[in-house]
């Protein structure tokens, strides 16, 4: 009884209402709720405080910035039907922080696409900054050495460096970047490729070049036998939504590959680098791939410099057996499973 007491007197500020409203469409910075509502953030600050103590809200802490997303408690399935109804949603007020919102988001992507159109050709030698990428790119092989790449997706291509890095080991390479000019960058670095031995496709020509975006992947459902996301993810929004869509794109038994920092508070790789996220916790990297229907199935971390990489491996469920290492995906199996279909 308590508990409905007091989620009732969170909600019974205008201002609450609209937060939550807010928060159920995105997570949400304190200083970005302050710009949409047009309030003070110790203002804010207050509210959100009092949404936290009644379990509508949880407060995320990443360096300097403090982000806000939906809580746990029992009783939100039910508030969200009742703030999803038309007629909270096509009120004047809804309507007006739905608008600012998108100004939000456009503020958001805006400042990622100055960054990757500004760093575009420099791109390898900011990543070469962050850690020693050599040993990055060993472990990654290494890891995927006795698994069947097929039809590879890379997330993110930038300038097609893991093109190269795996592109040979794979049958079909889709290189996805929402930079044009990341493409041109790719394609001309691609375009030279005469090196594949006797018999072996070049990695030009079994290399497609496409322009989309992580969070629409433009890839029909189970069609990709392998992904790649290769210091990528940090810069969604919703990371856990970019997931779903990767399992989307999966074939039964496919893998994804994630190289990408461990959660951090180096504020500067989002102040100058346009970095959504400051890394990742094994936590909530297993939560997401869970909810996207994919098995952990191993991790690596690898020390050195200020910030440490972590390398989690995704299996898409399926039928198969569990590898002793982690996975059973060998090109044997997968063959197999494409002629009994």
């Amino acid at each position: 009884m308590d508990d409905v007491l007091t989620i009732f007197r969170a909600l019974a500020d205008p201002t609450r209402v609209r937060i939550m409203l807010l928060l159920l469409k995105m997570e949400l910075a304190v200083g970005e709720l302050a710009q949409i509502l047009e309030q003070s953030q110790p203002r804010i600050s207050r509210h959100i405080r009092i949404l936290d103590e009644a379990g509508l809200a949880e407060r995320r802490k990443e360096g300097s910035w403090v982000f806000l997303r939906p809580g746990k408690a029992p009783a939100l399935d039910i508030l969200q039907r009742i703030f999803r109804s038309d007629s909270i949603r096509s009120s004047d007020q809804a309507a007006a922080d739905e608008a600012k919102l998108a100004l939000v988001r456009k503020k958001r992507a805006e400042m990622a696409e100055q960054y990757f159109a500004s760093h575009a050709a420099e791109w390898d030698a900011i990543r070469s900054l962050h850690l020693p990428e050599d040993k990055v790119e060993q472990a990654m092989l290494a890891l995927v050495k006795d698994l069947n790449l097929g039809h590879m997706l890379d997330i993110g291509t930038g300038t097609g460096r893991m093109v190269e890095l795996f592109g040979p080991h794979a049958e079909q390479v889709t290189a996805l970047d929402n930079s044009p000019e990341m493409l041109r960058l790719a394609r001309a670095k691609l375009l030279d490729d005469n090196s594949s031995p006797s018999g072996q496709t070049s990695l030009t020509r079994k290399t497609e070049l496409r322009l989309g975006d992580f969070n629409r992947l433009p890839i029909k459902d189970g069609k990709i036998d392998s992904v790649i996301m290769h210091q990528v993810l940090h810069y969604a929004q919703h990371p856990e939504a970019v997931l779903e869509e990767v399992a989307r794109v999966l074939s039964p038994g496919g893998f994804i590959l994630i190289a990408d920092f461990a959660a951090h508070n180096y504020e500067e790789l989002r102040t100058e680098h346009a970095h959504a996220r400051l890394g990742f916790s094994d936590e909530s990297m297993n939560s997401w791939l869970k909810q996207a229907a994919i098995d952990l199935v191993q991790t690596r971390s690898l020390d050195g410099g200020k910030l440490t990489v972590k390398i989690w491996i995704g299996r898409k469920s399926d039928l198969g057996r569990i590898h002793p290492s982690g996975i059973d995906m060998s090109r044997e199996e997968t063959q197999n499973r494409r002629e009994s279909a």
